[in-house]
């Protein structure tokens, strides 16, 4: 079962003057484009920012509950994943991915300052409010006792110096990113075999499946369900075919784990029945007893 943080909205803080991080990153001049505050509270930076020029909207589940219907250039989350479980965290981090166009920057603030991490009741509504600490595998772009700022780009719009050779740690700046986490990312097959047809890739360069710890197996099929969830909307496939190639004899080319999600459609192949098996000519088909 999911873990919920069913009061995290409670966190959020009225007030009368734009937020640090906002300061900061307005005096780098770092909001360009049109600009989503994720997770905006009661809206009062996209209030003073919207005054300032700048080309900005909030979303707020709880108090902006309009989801956005377009991609941003630049997207601004503050103070927003320190009152989150984990899980919820990583929902937010795959949902700016999918908001981020492909060549924006995300801004996440995060709090320095918690020195109790768990749930505990909020003083003016007695509710049992999280809050822990939260690293991110970002680049860090300012630091101090009580905040951290990191910015975010899609993991194929990265320079990277180490597995220069592997396509996966190198993926193509060309290529859709279709959606990310902080630990495995999709994006369409360069070959498709059929519309859709996508692969999900943990950001670990690492050639065998098996050899993945399980939280990094886990975060793979996060995204697989996730990207499921995009390829209905967009193709809607009547079925699915999923596989994992490890080492040659199976067929991988590229060693780099990477997770085949086929979208399947009525009439694609004469006959689909066996599915799978069909990765050995003739074993597609199994007669049952009598």
């Amino acid at each position: 079962m999911k873990k919920h943080n069913q009061y995290s909205h409670l966190t959020a803080k009225e007030r009368e003057t734009i937020s640090f991080p906002a300061k900061l990153l307005l005096s780098k001049r770092l909001m360009t484009g049109d600009v989503l505050d994720f997770g905006c509270g009661f809206g009062k930076d996209v209030e003073l920012l919207k005054s300032r020029g700048i080309n900005i909207e909030g979303y707020d589940k709880h108090y902006f509950p309009s989801y956005p219907t377009k991609k941003f250039d630049t997207i601004i989350c503050f103070y927003v994943l320190n009152v989150l479980m984990q899980e919820e965290q990583t929902e937010v981090l795959v949902e700016i991915s999918q908001l981020l166009k492909p060549s924006g920057k995300a801004y996440f603030a995060v709090r320095r300052d918690v020195q109790y991490e768990g749930f505990r009741n909020h003083k003016i509504y007695q509710k049992p409010t999280y809050q822990c600490n939260v690293k991110l595998d970002y680049k860090s772009i300012f630091e101090n006792e009580s905040c951290e700022i990191y910015e975010y780009k899609h993991y194929n719009q990265q320079i990277r110096k180490e597995n220069i050779d592997c396509p996966f740690c190198n993926p193509d700046s060309e290529r859709e990113l279709i959606l990310e986490s902080a630990t495995a990312y999709a994006i369409y097959d360069k070959f498709p075999v059929s519309n859709g047809h996508t692969l999900i890739i943990p950001k670990k360069h690492c050639a065998d499946y098996f050899k993945l710890t399980f939280k990094e197996q886990s975060a793979c099929w996060f995204i697989l369900n996730k990207a499921k969830e995009i390829l209905m909307a967009n193709f809607n496939p009547d079925g699915f075919n999923i596989g994992i190639n490890i080492n040659e004899p199976a067929g991988q080319t590229v060693p780099h784990v990477h997770i085949h999600l086929i979208p399947r459609y009525i009439g694609d192949v004469i006959n689909p029945r066996g599915g799978i098996r069909n990765v050995i000519p003739g074993k597609g088909y199994y007669k049952t007893s009598d």
